[in-house]
């Protein structure tokens, strides 16, 4: 409210000031105080052409072309020096109405470019600031350019793929935070993003402009992540606030395990490790657009049935379609001992296209390994000499994953595994959605769910709020509370809730290495930034030049 009052204020000042500047330029001043029509005059005092009014119509780079106009109104009253247009750009709600108002203040119109004509350098300021206007709404409207920084979506689209995200397709989303650095994502390049790159004093409810088409199954599809409302500035997207905070409950309660201290209840550990990282850790609160960009595929639209059983997914009861490329990991037993040397590296990439960073040994005997592989790569080492046993990985719902229960003993020791295990504890960080103890679904084994549609209602009870409880209260934006059994939604008891919003659901092809709606949930529709539009380039991280880097086959490709 306080924020909204500042920018009526802000454009009263101008609109009042400008009403001044009209009649310094011969024009009747009440032409100011028209909204729109306001802004042509406008043009024509300062000589510009009318086509800017177009550039006005688009949130984001509207804004640099105001302060551009003015400068341009500080030039034609005669005011034309280093420091006029410092001021004009930077402080425009103090010094034009200075401008407007001094009575020794006359206009003079436009420099004579045949008198003065503008030095280069002034030359590449105006080509320079216009083909960033231009570039700004190309990137904000129509193609954003990204690049895929990790293996979540093999091998469909691989590390290293450069591709164009097409925001035409469901709709252009206008900013929310229009007053930011232009061609930057959350944060001030060389800052170690801890300065960002926008301002908050105005921010704009979601809007988005009409949708060529509409989210589709199987979409690739990139969107803002939605867990990083709050995020440490050290971990950025690789590991969520909520994440951190259970992941630290878990270390106190195996502090007073250790300790021979009695341990306590789930609640108690995860209020004290708030409390810590709050006091420990760098958060920042960053709004919808400024989030990280994620890139998945988008397999359940609202009102879609979800569940995934043996690692296969259901969509309304029926097997879903599956990707070409789609991999799953595999549990690889060798004959003899195959050290991950230099050499059997590159025969392991060359032949079954598993990526340096992704081959896992199992065991000190060079015996043991877990790959992701495809259907068709997973038929070839089946059938390779080397392989005495492969298998598909599943994380099962009565039972603790192999490579948790490996990462838990090295870091708290069998005794504090053995205790988890004998609770039933299988899942004991909770790293799958809803993320609550009540619901021991795993990556292989979810569900079922409905993915929540614009304009239905769901009958909440305490068993199913944990799946709807961030719906409520992040996206939506309301306040939720649970007394003695009965929930209260913005102080009002409530048995149901309807959704303002679609939502979906977002998976990677890499199933098992993927961080997806399977660990936090529904992708409200907000968040959606756009559609993968084709690659413009790639090349492999992981080779040289000599060895194959850049994946000539792949250049001007689309994303299926």
């Amino acid at each position: 409210m306080i924020t909204a009052i500042l920018w009526i204020l802000f454009l009263i000042i101008i609109f009042v000031s400008l009403y001044k500047v009209f009649e310094k330029a011969g024009y009747a001043g009440w032409k100011a105080l028209i909204p729109g029509y306001n802004f042509y005059v406008w043009l024509r005092v300062i000589e510009k052409p009318w086509w800017w009014l177009i550039i006005l119509i688009f949130p984001g780079p509207n804004v640099l072309l105001l302060l551009i106009m003015c400068v341009n109104t500080s030039t034609v009253l005669g005011h034309r020096t280093a420091k006029d247009v410092f001021l004009s750009a930077i402080v425009p709600f103090i010094y034009l109405p200075y401008l407007a108002f001094s009575s020794d203040v006359r206009y003079e119109g436009p420099i004579d470019r045949e008198a003065h004509p503008k030095s280069s350098s002034k030359e590449w300021r105006d080509a320079i600031l216009f083909a960033v206007i231009a570039a700004m709404i190309i990137r904000t409207y129509t193609l954003e350019a990204f690049t895929i920084p990790t293996s979540s979506m093999e091998k469909t689209m691989l590390i290293g793929d450069y591709l164009f995200v097409d925001k035409v397709s469901y709709g252009p989303r206008l900013p929310e935070t229009p007053l930011s650095f232009p061609l930057v994502h959350h944060s001030l390049p060389l800052t170690g993003s801890r300065v960002p790159s926008y301002l908050e004093w105005l921010k704009l409810d979601y809007m988005r402009l009409p949708a060529i088409n509409k989210v589709e199954r199987n979409d690739v599809m990139v969107f803002n992540y939605p867990e990083g409302d709050t995020v440490d500035i050290i971990n950025q997207s690789q590991k969520s606030y909520n994440a951190m905070i259970r992941e630290r409950a878990l270390a106190l309660e195996y502090s007073d395990f250790a300790s021979n201290r009695e341990t306590k209840s789930r609640d108690y550990y995860l209020r004290r490790a708030r409390k810590i990282l709050k006091n420990e850790r760098d958060f920042v609160i960053r709004p919808v657009d400024k989030r990280e960009n994620y890139i998945k595929r988008c397999v359940a639209v609202p009102g879609d049935k979800l569940e995934i059983k043996s690692g296969t997914l259901y969509i309304d009861d029926k097997k879903a379609e599956v990707p070409e490329d789609m991999q799953y990991n595999y549990f690889v037993q060798m004959k003899g001992s195959f050290p991950l040397t230099p050499h059997n590296r590159r025969k392991l990439k060359k032949d079954y296209n598993i990526n340096y960073q992704d081959m896992i040994s199992l065991s000190a005997t060079n015996r043991f390994f877990m790959f992701p592989l495809t259907n068709a790569a997973y038929e070839r080492m089946k059938s390779w000499g080397n392989v005495e046993k492969i298998q598909r990985v599943e994380e099962k719902k009565d039972e603790m994953p192999y490579l948790t229960k490996m990462i838990l003993k090295s870091k708290y020791g069998p005794k504090f595994v053995e205790k988890l295990n004998k609770e039933g504890r299988y899942f004991p960080e909770h790293k799958i959605f809803p993320n609550h103890p009540d619901f021991n679904w795993t990556v292989d084994n979810f569900g079922p769910v409905t993915i929540p549609a614009k304009g239905t209602s769901v009958v909440l009870t305490e068993d199913n709020l944990p799946l709807y409880e961030r719906i409520i209260t992040v996206y939506e934006e309301n306040d939720l509370s649970v007394k003695e059994g009965d929930i209260f939604i913005n102080g009002e008891q409530a048995d149901s809730y309807t959704f303002k919003m679609d939502y979906y659901w977002l998976m990677g092809d890499n199933r098992h290495n993927s961080a997806d709606s399977r660990y936090w949930g529904f992708v409200p529709e907000d968040h959606v930034v756009g559609k993968a539009a084709f690659i413009w380039f790639s090349a492999d991280p992981e080779l040289s030049f000599s060895e194959g880097k850049v994946r000539w086959d792949r250049i001007f490709n689309g994303v299926d």
